[in-house]
C-alpha cells in the first residue's frame, strides 16, 4: 500500500482518538458525579476516607504544608485561574504559536466553565477543618481541572517527553496538595483531573491540523537545510 493510500486512514484514526480518549475521561468524571449524588453528597467513600486519615492529621510536615499553600495559589483563585493561562497565551504569541494561543485560551475557559457547572449540580460538602477558604462545592476539584488542562494542553502543543513528566508531576502535587490542606476529598480532585483532561482532549481534535502546522523553532540562517542541495 502506497503512502498516498495510507494516509486518509491514518488521518481519520488521529482526527478520531482525542474524541473517543477525552469522552472516556468527562464520562468517567461524571459516572463519580453521579455516585457522589447517589450517596447524599455528605458520606465519603472508604477511600477518600482512608487517604484523609494518612494526610490530614496532627503530624503535619512544614515542607509539605507550605508547599500545599503555594500550590493552593498558584492552582486556584484569580492567579491560577485567569493570570497565569493569559501569561501563557502571551508567551504562546509571542514566539509565533497563534494557533496554540487560541487552543490554550479556549480550553482553559472551557474547562474552568465545566468545572464550575458540574460543582454547582452536585454541591457535595467540603471536608471538615479546612486550613484554606474555598468556595461551595468539592466536587470536582477546580484547582486540579486547571492543572490537568495545563499538563495536558502543554504537552499537546510542545509534545517532548520532559513536558508530559512534568505535566504529570505538577498535576499529582495539585492533588496531594488539595487533600493536604483538607479541602478536598480525594475522589474530587480525581474528578477534576479527569474533566480537565477530558474538555483539552476533545477540543484539541478540531486544532490539532493547525497546532502540528506551526513551526517549532526557527531555522537558523548559519545552518543549511539539510534537505536542500548544497552547491
Amino acid at each position: 500500500m502506497s503512502q498516498h493510500q495510507a494516509d486518509p486512514a491514518a488521518k481519520r484514526v488521529t482526527h478520531r482518538w482525542p474524541y473517543i480518549s477525552g469522552g472516556v475521561a468527562i464520562l468517567l468524571g461524571i459516572l463519580l458525579a453521579f455516585l457522589i449524588v447517589q450517596r447524599g453528597n455528605t458520606l465519603p467513600f472508604a477511600l477518600d476516607s482512608e487517604w484523609s486519615e494518612e494526610v490530614f492529621d496532627d503530624d503535619r510536615l512544614p515542607f509539605l504544608e507550605w508547599m500545599s499553600y503555594g500550590m493552593n495559589w498558584l492552582g486556584g483563585g484569580i492567579f491560577g485561574t485567569y493570570i497565569l493561562p493569559i501569561l501563557i497565551v502571551i508567551i504562546l504569541l509571542l514566539i509565533k504559536r497563534p494557533w496554540s494561543a487560541l487552543f490554550f485560551a479556549v480550553v482553559s475557559l472551557v474547562s474552568v466553565g465545566v468545572a464550575q457547572l458540574i460543582k454547582s449540580l452536585v454541591g457535595r460538602e467540603r471536608p471538615e477543618d479546612m486550613l484554606v477558604m474555598s468556595d461551595f462545592g468539592s466536587f470536582p476539584s477546580g484547582h486540579a481541572a486547571n492543572a490537568a488542562t495545563m499538563a495536558v494542553a502543554l504537552g499537546i502543543i510542545f509534545p517532548r517527553v520532559w513536558v508530559w513528566v512534568a505535566g504529570f508531576l505538577w498535576v499529582a502535587l495539585m492533588m496531594f496538595s488539595r487533600t493536604y490542606l483538607g479541602v478536598h476529598w480525594l475522589t474530587d480532585t480525581i474528578g477534576g483531573a479527569l474533566l480537565g483532561a477530558g474538555v483539552v482532549l476533545i477540543l484539541w481534535a478540531p486544532f490539532a491540523s493547525r497546532i502540528s502546522g506551526e513551526p517549532v523553532r526557527k531555522k537558523s540562517a548559519v545552518v543549511p537545510d539539510s534537505r536542500e542541495p548544497v552547491a
